[in-house]
């Protein structure tokens, strides 16, 4: 794989795991054994409320490789993580213009970062499948139920 310059979709998935990550923080309770992060089926979630797409398989595994290889992101059983450097680059990003936030990732990642790394890592085309469908099946609205024709009302 070329290594050359952050792309688009580099910065879409960090941004999609950035906000995905801080989807539910505070409902989560103290105790809770569940480990920080989120599953692909949220970032896909997020991505696809961003870009009005759901990122296919290359596009995850590739910017994934990149920002884990550039220390931005983690991934650990499932579980994608934003590292101290990955919450940096974000809280530190330009707040200001007319560009999206993605449009602004992208240009910090290429100012800040210069080339992105390259970690080893595969998604199986199955579990990015999965994942899509879990949050597929997760978007469908509960149908409503109307009051008529239910006894007791």
């Amino acid at each position: 794989m070329v290594v050359d310059a952050w792309r688009w979709t580099d910065a879409w998935i960090f941004v999609s795991l950035v906000i995905a990550s801080g989807a539910g923080r505070h409902r989560r309770a103290v105790d809770s054994r569940r480990p920080e992060g989120v599953r692909l089926a949220d970032v896909l979630s997020t991505a696809d409320h961003l870009n009005q797409s759901i990122p296919d398989r290359e596009d995850v595994e590739t910017a994934v490789r990149r920002l884990v290889g550039s220390g931005l992101v983690s991934v650990s059983d499932g579980w994608f993580r934003i590292t101290p450097d990955g919450e940096r680059l974000w809280r530190t990003r330009p707040r200001a213009g007319f560009g999206t936030t993605v449009d602004t990732v992208q240009g910090v990642l290429a100012r800040r970062h210069g080339t992105p790394g390259d970690a080893e890592w595969h998604l199986p085309e199955q579990e990015h499948a999965a994942a899509v469908q879990e949050y597929l099946v997760r978007s469908i609205p509960a149908p409503r139920r109307s009051p008529e024709g239910q006894s007791g009302r």
